[in-house]
């Protein structure tokens, strides 16, 4: 992706100083020059490898790609369910879906290239960065000064200490796609967003998968009832399913075979694979910044130390994305960039806790939440009345074939505030945004059931937990007593 570094790139001569000095060229560190440039200031913006960073490279992009690719051979394999046939002779293509993978990630990586970063205003530097000091920054030798400056260095793969991983070249969401051919056995280590969404993918495209969960359900933040729907799911594809097992070493056999030693309630199983893959979590990339010298905190999770402002500890240096925030998701990288430029820039005051950040995991069925679960609100003394509707009472998911699923929506006891909502549906990354908006901009539930949706959607189960609400808010009509004269007689 030559637009996202390309080749002889020379950097600029240092400006001084720069109203804001961005390390760090996700989607945190993209969106941060974006919004300073549009308001005004001078920006630079320094990137170790390339512009998108996760987001594009790794996370995102090629991670949904690869499942929209799986999710059409599923349907192909299930299209007697919609009144076609099966296609004969179905036989997946794994380099070809790769291939789209690269083609997606050349396209969108042109919208924030080098070239049009320069021509926008921005300073690009490529190189590593240090903090010298409390205001300035070594890169590539020379030193760049800042009023105030943006930490978005991102996050990485969680490394996991299992004895014999590390020999057997474990896949990660940093290499998995760089294979060329779908591996024929397969264990996920990891039963948390990546690790099911990876497991279910893979499986589609034609790996025997076998998933590994140390804990009794995958998704263990998510309601239980959303785990069960996606391990049920994720069995059905044919993935073999291991909760409450744990990984306790691994051996490579001279062939290349991985000897993956398993252990459940005192069980021990060995389970022989071609291919590791890991999905446990990130951490920070905070390492070789020199922090120190620049007076910033940290923590090894969630790594550096921010105040509701994102400001750190170093008053003229902010962070944003996944190198401070507990939630690792594009959009709230993106979301909090914006928001530590409008403190760090124009003394805005905005605060991160204000802001309400869903989010989804892309399996099959996706799960999405936004707000607080009902654990969350009785651990803060919060009544709670939960809204139900089945998808499969839903017209469109049963025209869809999709009809796994529901939608819950929290409500405060006693008021239409909507304090969460969980969905699990085929489309319920799409689905709960209509709730994020009803949460941000305090719009009660029986508001929406005034709202007309568009019919058939698989978002009209939304509606319809909105009209279950008011009908149960209505009274009745007032009893006429037949005595009184206006009381119509024949």
């Amino acid at each position: 992706m030559a637009s996202a570094r390309p080749t002889g790139w020379r950097n600029p001569d240092p400006a001084e100083p720069y109203d804001l000095l961005i390390v760090g060229g996700g989607p945190a560190g993209l969106a941060a020059a974006e919004c300073a440039i549009d308001r005004g200031a001078k920006v630079a913006l320094i990137e170790r490898h390339l512009l998108g960073g996760v987001s594009l490279l790794t996370g995102s992009v090629p991670s949904k790609s690869i499942i929209r690719t799986s999710r059409l051979y599923a349907d192909m394999r299930g299209a007697e369910k919609f009144g076609a046939v099966v296609p004969t002779g179905i036989q997946e293509n794994f380099a070809a879906a790769v291939e789209r993978i690269r083609g997606l990630q050349t396209r969108i990586s042109l919208y924030h290239s080098a070239e049009r970063l320069k021509i926008a205003g921005v300073d690009l530097y490529f190189g590593a960065a240090r903090f010298a000091g409390p205001d300035s920054i070594v890169v590539e030798g020379v030193t760049v000064r800042f009023g105030k400056a943006l930490i978005a260095t991102g996050a990485r793969t969680m490394p996991m200490v299992i004895p014999g991983l590390e020999q057997a070249s474990c896949l990660t969401s940093e290499n998995v796609f760089d294979l060329t051919e779908c591996p024929r056995r397969l264990l996920m280590i990891g039963g948390g967003p990546l690790g099911c969404e990876l497991a279910q993918a893979f499986c589609r495209l034609g790996s025997h998968v076998v998933i590994v969960q140390n804990d009794a359900q995958f998704l263990p933040r998510e309601e239980r009832d959303a785990a069960q729907l996606l391990s049920e799911s994720l069995a059905r594809d044919g993935v073999e399913v291991h909760l409450n097992s744990t990984v306790v070493a691994v051996r490579t056999a001279a062939t290349g075979e991985k000897l993956v030693d398993l252990v459940s309630d005192d069980h021990k199983t060995t389970i022989a694979v071609d291919h590791i893959g890991t999905g446990v979590g990130r951490i920070p990339n905070v390492e070789e910044l020199g922090l120190e010298e620049a007076g910033v905190a940290c923590d090894p999770m969630p790594g550096i130390r921010v105040d509701d402002f994102l400001q750190t500890t170093n008053r003229r240096i902010y962070a944003a994305g996944d190198v401070c925030l507990e939630h690792k998701f594009t959009h709230a990288a993106e979301a909090s960039a914006r928001l530590a430029v409008a403190n760090a820039l124009f003394a805005e005051e905005a605060r991160w806790s204000a802001l309400t950040i869903p989010w989804c995991t892309y399996t099959d069925p996706e799960i999405a939440h936004v707000g607080l679960y009902v654990s969350e609100a009785r651990e803060r003394s919060i009544p709670v009345r939960t809204v139900t509707v089945l998808m499969h009472d839903t017209d469109r998911a049963m025209i869809d074939g999709q009809e796994e699923g529901f939608v819950k929506i929290h409500l405060r006891e006693g008021t239409d505030e909507i304090l969460g909502a969980t969905i699990v549906a085929s489309h319920a990354g799409e689905m709960i945004n209509e709730i994020t908006l009803a949460i941000d901009a305090h719009i009660g539930l029986s508001v929406l059931a005034t709202v007309i949706h568009a019919y058939p959607t698989q978002a009209s189960a939304i509606k319809r937990a909105a009209d279950a609400f008011a009908k149960s808010r209505l009274k009745p009509p007032p009893a006429y007593d037949i005595s009184r004269p206006d009381w119509p007689t024949d």
